[in-house]
């Protein structure tokens, strides 16, 4: 038996390679990855981790967890971009990564919670507004993603969002369950309330109203200001531990009072710009 089938007999018409070194292993061909690249990309999983906890959270009845849970979620995809850029680690995957993140975390994590808190009691009507609140908020990032491909937006436009973004959405649309924290009782003949409280937002996330982002201001602070910054800072998130729903009510009431004067400021320069237009044109003609 051993005469037919030899163990390393080679095949008939296979070359034999006099040199080992002349065929390389294909797993050294690839390059490998830096870790500059790879540490934004574990902050969003671990972003994406807090969001289906929440979910977890919510259906086993534990709101409050769930909702530090996805608070936690958004200070991470706060923190995983500008961590990006700082290591120069920025990639077309980690920005579909970031929005596949945000898509569960603000917009399956919250309507889940919602729908597992008070809006199953108006049973599939509930149900509708949280899927139509899910898929607002894809719509909303689909939107996002391709307005960054715009190279035309002028320099100004970046301080605002077009319609209200993610974070600030999921965040907002939590107001019944920070009222419900702080003894205002979520009965059930409440459950209209929430829900068109829900879709509200769900319309303004996909909306083209405009909101305030401030992105392009702060970059440089005066040396004077920099110290009442940290006592400020410092001050503020004390607040936010000792008085977390409290704050976080008052933070939702006092962003949707704003927007009407974000959309306020973005009509004066819009019509500023128009003005300067014609006016820049004259001299060339």
């Amino acid at each position: 038996m051993d005469d037919l089938f030899p163990p390393f007999a080679p095949e008939p018409n296979e070359p034999k390679s006099t040199d080992s070194k002349s065929v390389e292993p294909k797993s050294r061909r690839f390059k490998p990855v830096p870790v500059r690249m790879i540490i934004p990309n574990m902050i969003t999983l671990m972003a994406v981790c807090l969001g289906l906890t929440a979910v977890r959270f919510g259906f086993e009845g534990k709101f409050e967890p769930a909702v530090i849970a996805i608070i936690a979620a958004a200070v991470l995809d706060g923190v995983d971009g500008r961590v990006a850029r700082l290591l120069k680690g920025t990639s077309r995957f980690g920005a579909e990564l970031d929005s596949l993140a945000d898509f569960v975390n603000f917009g399956c994590a919250p309507a889940l919670i919602l729908y597992s808190f008070v809006l199953h009691n108006l049973k599939s009507l509930g149900w509708i507004v949280a899927l139509i609140f899910a898929i607002a908020m894809a719509l909303r990032l689909a939107r996002f993603n391709v307005m960054l491909d715009d190279p035309h937006r002028p320099e100004w436009k970046k301080n605002f969002f077009v319609g209200m973004p993610a974070p600030a959405g999921a965040l907002t649309v939590m107001l019944p369950l920070y009222l419900h924290f702080l003894g205002f009782e979520m009965a059930p003949s409440l459950a209209p309330v929430a829900l068109i409280y829900m879709l509200v937002i769900a319309l303004m996330v996909i909306s083209t109203v405009p909101t305030f982002s401030g992105k392009t201001i702060g970059k440089r602070v005066p040396r004077e200001y920099v110290l009442p910054i940290f006592v400020v800072t410092v001050a503020a998130f004390g607040l936010l531990i000792s008085f977390p729903f409290e704050i976080l009510a008052l933070l939702s009431l006092g962003y949707l009072c704003a927007i009407p004067i974000g959309a306020n400021q973005y009509r004066r320069r819009l019509k500023a710009e128009a003005a300067a237009g014609p006016a820049e044109d004259a001299p060339a003609a």
